[in-house]
């Protein structure tokens, strides 16, 4: 049966091992894949910042060319306006309109271009924002998850340790110093209850002593009983002497 908890716990241990330096520190890889997300995140966020910035600088382009367009056009409609009432020839302000209708075609393609590079930015700032939002997501999960995860280290750590230290004990040599501690635990134990019948010996020849001399009592004891003897019949002596003297005197008044 023992052999068999051996072998369980060899397993145990083996499999936990495996485990543990398959995934090496899941509580620091977790932390690092925080860090890393963190600073993918911060970039991203420059990134799209500087995708906003081109943007806005595109949208402004746009607007400008837009507006030097509808500016070049008016341009060529006062320009024949001015033929018509004879303040300019018609030859002269037919090649001028059409050096302003030129100059708003050049504007509306270049509009044209810059509406595609704003739609394609946008697409890209669209995608950069999906990209943001989703590293938060991922940093606010792992983030919750973190202190769990700790917890669960720390008790695959402690769970490692103690059982290899139950299977270091059935090395032989632990299991012989066991044994020795044990054989050592008996004798202790058998001298101290020894010791412990000496002195239920020594009280029964001091009763044997006592018996021999004619008392169970201490020669203590024996001598201040004895002093007390003696005082009471001093005692008694010197109470009787005074009375022994009066009897005297009335025999000798009774004899004359």
């Amino acid at each position: 049966m023992y052999s068999l908890i051996t072998r369980f716990f060899k397993y145990c241990q083996s499999s936990l091992n495996a485990l543990l330096n398959k995934v090496e520190n899941p509580v620091n890889m977790a932390e690092q894949s925080i860090r890393d997300l963190k600073s993918d995140y911060d970039e991203s966020m420059r990134g799209l910042a500087e995708i906003k910035a081109l943007s806005i600088s595109l949208q402004r382009q746009l607007e400008e060319k837009k507006q030097i367009a509808v500016d070049y056009e008016r341009k060529a409609l006062i320009i024949l306006q001015n033929a018509k009432m004879g303040q300019i020839s018609q030859e002269e302000a037919d090649r001028l309109a059409s050096e302003a209708l030129t100059k708003k075609n050049n504007a509306l393609e270049d509009s044209v271009k810059l509406t595609e590079s704003l739609k394609t930015n946008i697409a890209l700032e669209q995608k950069m924002e999906g990209k943001i939002v989703s590293i938060r997501n991922q940093i606010k999960k792992w983030e919750s998850e973190l202190t769990t995860m700790k917890a669960r280290y720390k008790v695959a750590k402690s769970t490692r340790k103690i059982n290899k230290q139950l299977v270091s004990m059935s090395n032989d040599s632990t299991v012989a110093m066991l044994e020795n501690m044990k054989s050592k635990l008996d004798e202790e134990e058998a001298l101290a209850t020894a010791y412990d019948n000496m002195i239920y010996i020594e009280s029964d020849v001091d009763k044997e002593i006592n018996a021999a001399i004619g008392s169970s009592y201490s020669p203590d004891v024996q001598i201040s009983l004895q002093e007390m003897k003696s005082k009471l019949i001093s005692d008694n002596q010197k109470t009787n002497a005074p009375q022994d003297n009066l009897a005297d005197q009335k025999s000798q008044l009774d004899e004359n």
